[in-house]
C-alpha cells in the first residue's frame, strides 16, 4: 500500500509543477514582451510668416496611433531677419540666414536619419500677398529656397504658399492636438480617444492675416464655409476663416495710411495710438508700398518720401480712428455676418488665442483668462502712457513692436467684440496662450501631423524573454508531462479501486 502512494504523490507533484510552470512562463511571456519601438521619425516645418520664419523640428515614434504620428516639439530656431516675402528682390541671400537655424538642427537629429528625414517650407500671408502683388518675385523667392535645401542632407518635400482657410485648420489643429482633445493617456498608459471632450476654437493673428477656427453648434447649417479634417480615426467638420489684411502689421500701415489720409501735411501726422512723446518717420513705400493699402495711395505717391509720426497717447481717440479698419455696415445688421459681409457662425465653447494676440496681452501685463473689463481698463492705462515710461513697463523693450502695442490692443479689442461678436460673458472662454508644454502653439504642428498621416508607419518588433521556438518546446514538453502524470493517476485510482473490490467477494464465497 505505501508502494502506490508513493508513486501517487510523485505524479500528483509533478501535475501540479507541470500546471504551475506552464502558468508562469505563459504570463511572463506575455507581460515580458519588449516592444522594441523601430525608433523615432523627424520633420521639419519651416513656417515662413510675413514678418519672419521659424524652423520647428518635430519627433514621433516610428509606430503610429490611428494613421497619424504621436508628434511632439523637439526645436525651434527663429531666423535671423524679415520674412521670406521681403527677399523679393534678392532671393539669394535667403540661404545665409537659413544657414544659422539649419545647422543648429542637423545636430538635433541624428546623422544617419537625415536623408530620411522630411522638410516641408510652408509660406502664410505674406507671400500670399506678394504672389497676388508680383507672382514672378513669389515664384523666384520659393525656387530661391527650393535649390538651397536641394543642398542639404535632408529630404525636401517642397515649399509652397498654403491657404488661409487651410492655415486656419492647421491652427486649430495644433491647438487642440497640444491641449489632449484628440488623444489622452489611459491608466495603461496607452493612447485613446478623450471621451466626449469638446474641441476649442483658435483664434491666430499673423503679421499679414488672421484667422478663426472652431467646430460651429450645427456643421451642416455652415457645410459650404466648413473643411473636413480626419484625424486619429475621428472626423471634424471646422468653420474657418482667414481675413487677408487683417494681420496685425497689414492693419497697422492700414491705420497709419488712414491717418495721413484725415491729416493735411506728411510734415507732422498726429497718432493717438502711438504714446506720448515718441516720434519716428516712416517711408510712403513703408506705407503704401503693401497690396493691403495700394487703393490708399495718394495721387502724389513718391516711394522715397517721408512721413513723420508724432505719438499723441489719446486712447479714447485711439479706439475711434481703429474701429474705421472694419466695415460694420456691410452685414446690415445681420446676426451671423459681423464685418465685411463675412458669413461665420455664432463663435461657440472655448477658445485658444495664439501668436499675435499672446504678444500683444503679455504686453499689457495680462495672461491666461481674464474678464473683458480687465482687458479695456489695462488697454487704457497702457494706452495713456508716455514713450519714456513704457520703457520701464515692458519685460522686454523692442522700439518697433513697443511703439505699436496700444494699437495692437485696439485692433484686438474691435476684431474679438465687433468683429467675432464676444462679449462680456464670453471674453473669459478665451485662453491667450503661446504654448502648451515645450510646443509652440502655431499652425506647423497641425500641418505635420497632417502630413504625418501620409508617412507610413512601420510595425512594432517584439522582443519575447524566451525564444518562441524554446517557449513552444517546452509548452509541449511541460504539457506532455502534466498530460502523462494525469493518466498515470487515472491509471493508480482505477487500480487501488479494483483492489478494494476484490477481497470483498472472496470473503463472501470462502467455505467456512
Amino acid at each position: 500500500r505505501m508502494l502506490t502512494r508513493t508513486p501517487s504523490v510523485v505524479a500528483q507533484v509533478f501535475l501540479l509543477l507541470s500546471i504551475v510552470l506552464v502558468i508562469a512562463i505563459a504570463v511572463i511571456q506575455i507581460n515580458q514582451q519588449q516592444i522594441l519601438s523601430p525608433g523615432l521619425k523627424y520633420g521639419i516645418v519651416l513656417d515662413a510668416g510675413s514678418s519672419r520664419t521659424t524652423v520647428y523640428v518635430y519627433e514621433w515614434p516610428a509606430e503610429k496611433e490611428n494613421n497619424t504620428g504621436v508628434v511632439s516639439q523637439t526645436f525651434k530656431c527663429n531666423v535671423k531677419g524679415p520674412g521670406i516675402s521681403s527677399y523679393e528682390s534678392s532671393p539669394g541671400a535667403l540661404a545665409k540666414p537659413l544657414d544659422d537655424c539649419l545647422n543648429k538642427v542637423k545636430e538635433r537629429i541624428p546623422v544617419h536619419l537625415h536623408k530620411n528625414t522630411s522638410v516641408y517650407l510652408g509660406a502664410t500671408a505674406g507671400m500670399r500677398l506678394l504672389r497676388l502683388q508680383n507672382e514672378s518675385a513669389a515664384n523666384e523667392v520659393l525656387a530661391s529656397i527650393q535649390s538651397y535645401f536641394r543642398a542639404q542632407p535632408f529630404e525636401f518635400r517642397g515649399a509652397q504658399i498654403i491657404t488661409g482657410p487651410e492655415e486656419g485648420v492647421y491652427g486649430w489643429i495644433t491647438a487642440n492636438y497640444l491641449m489632449g482633445n484628440f488623444l489622452e493617456r489611459n491608466l495603461w498608459r496607452t493612447w485613446v480617444h478623450p471621451y466626449r471632450k469638446e474641441t476649442m476654437g483658435a483664434l491666430d493673428l499673423g503679421g499679414a492675416s488672421t484667422q478663426i477656427s472652431f467646430i460651429p453648434e450645427d456643421p451642416e447649417e455652415h457645410f459650404n464655409s466648413t473643411l473636413q479634417v480626419k484625424l486619429y480615426g475621428y472626423t471634424y467638420n471646422v468653420y474657418t476663416h482667414s481675413y487677408q489684411c487683417y494681420g496685425r502689421d497689414e492693419a497697422e500701415k492700414r491705420f497709419l495710411a488712414l491717418l495721413l489720409q484725415k491729416s493735411n501735411t506728411s510734415a507732422k501726422v498726429d497718432n493717438p495710438c502711438y504714446p506720448q512723446n515718441y516720434n519716428t518717420a516712416l517711408t510712403m513705400k513703408d506705407l503704401f508700398g503693401s497690396l493691403c493699402t495700394q487703393s490708399l495711395r495718394p495721387a502724389n505717391y513718391y516711394p522715397n518720401q517721408l512721413v513723420n509720426f508724432h505719438g499723441t497717447g489719446d486712447p479714447g481717440l485711439c479706439q475711434e480712428m481703429v474701429s474705421l479698419l472694419f466695415n460694420f455696415t456691410a452685414c446690415r445688421d445681420r446676426e451671423d455676418c459681423p464685418f465685411n459681409g463675412i458669413h461665420q457662425p455664432k463663435a461657440k465653447g472655448n477658445f485658444v488665442a495664439f501668436s499675435g494676440f499672446y504678444y500683444t496681452i503679455n504686453a499689457l501685463n495680462l495672461s491666461g483668462q481674464f474678464s473683458l473689463d480687465d482687458f479695456n481698463s489695462s488697454m487704457w492705462f497702457f494706452c495713456s502712457q508716455s514713450w519714456a515710461q513704457l520703457e520701464f513697463m515692458l519685460p522686454k523693450f523692442e522700439e518697433i513692436y513697443a511703439r505699436s502695442y496700444c494699437f495692437s490692443a485696439n485692433f484686438i479689442y474691435y476684431l474679438l467684440v465687433h468683429g467675432y461678436n464676444f462679449n462680456a460673458q464670453t471674453w473669459p472662454q478665451i485662453h491667450f496662450q503661446k504654448e502648451v508644454g515645450n510646443s509652440s502653439i502655431a499652425w506647423s504642428l497641425g500641418y505635420m501631423l497632417s502630413l504625418t498621416n501620409m508617412i507610413p508607419a512601420e510595425g512594432k518588433l517584439i522582443q519575447l524573454p524566451l525564444q518562441p521556438s524554446l517557449f513552444a518546446g517546452l509548452l509541449v514538453f511541460l504539457t506532455a508531462t502534466a498530460l502523462l502524470c494525469l493518466l498515470f493517476l487515472i491509471y493508480l485510482c482505477v487500480v487501488s479501486h479494483h483492489r478494494k473490490n476484490v477481497p470483498r467477494v472472496e470473503h463472501v464465497f470462502t467455505p467456512e
